[in-house]
């Protein structure tokens, strides 16, 4: 059974993936990580060169693999919940943890990052507020627990998402 960190860009998924893989016992993987080793590329570049629809294919095509796999912490990227597919799978999977953030402390997180913005049309914060309102329902769907990261250390998040694993069936409890 694999552990699956949804939620926008800069909420935290990968800082308290690689936290929970090591203390779990199991791999971690970043899908966007995942999907620019696939591409030879980064995200920025995929964008860029391909344009969303074809980063989306491979983001996908990416998620279809990882989910297929065993034994893993995936930090999920934040727009694969478009994807129809990948959401189903992930309700279905029962795993999947929504990592939820302000949209200053995201902003913050992913100052200098060279990310591309949710949005390709250059709308700016008011246009990325309403991305993030389109996905919520979204997050909410696939997502079996919710946990907010605003002002909350990386530990911090990871413990309450090791609480609700453990908490599921089949997984020692300590």
């Amino acid at each position: 059974m694999n552990l699956y960190l949804v939620g926008l860009r800069g909420s935290g998924k990968t800082t308290a993936g690689r936290i929970l893989a090591g203390r779990l016992g199991l791999a971690f993987v970043d899908a966007d990580a995942e999907v620019e080793r696939r591409a030879g590329r980064t995200v920025a570049e995929i964008f860029a060169r391909d344009g969303e629809r074809r980063f989306r294919e491979r983001e996908r095509d990416a998620m279809r693999d990882l989910l297929a796999r065993d034994g893993l912490v995936v930090a999920t990227g934040g727009g694969c919940v478009l994807d129809t597919e990948v959401r189903a799978a992930l309700g279905r999977a029962a795993t999947a943890v929504w990592l939820d953030a302000a949209p200053g402390i995201r902003a913050a997180r992913m100052a200098g990052s060279g990310r591309p913005p949710l949005t390709t049309h250059g709308g700016g914060a008011v246009e990325e507020l309403e991305v993030a309102r389109a996905r919520e329902p979204l997050y909410r769907e696939c997502a079996a627990h919710r946990v907010e990261t605003d002002r909350r250390t990386p530990e911090e998040v990871a413990d309450d998402v090791e609480q609700f694993w453990r908490s599921l069936p089949g997984h020692d409890v300590r």
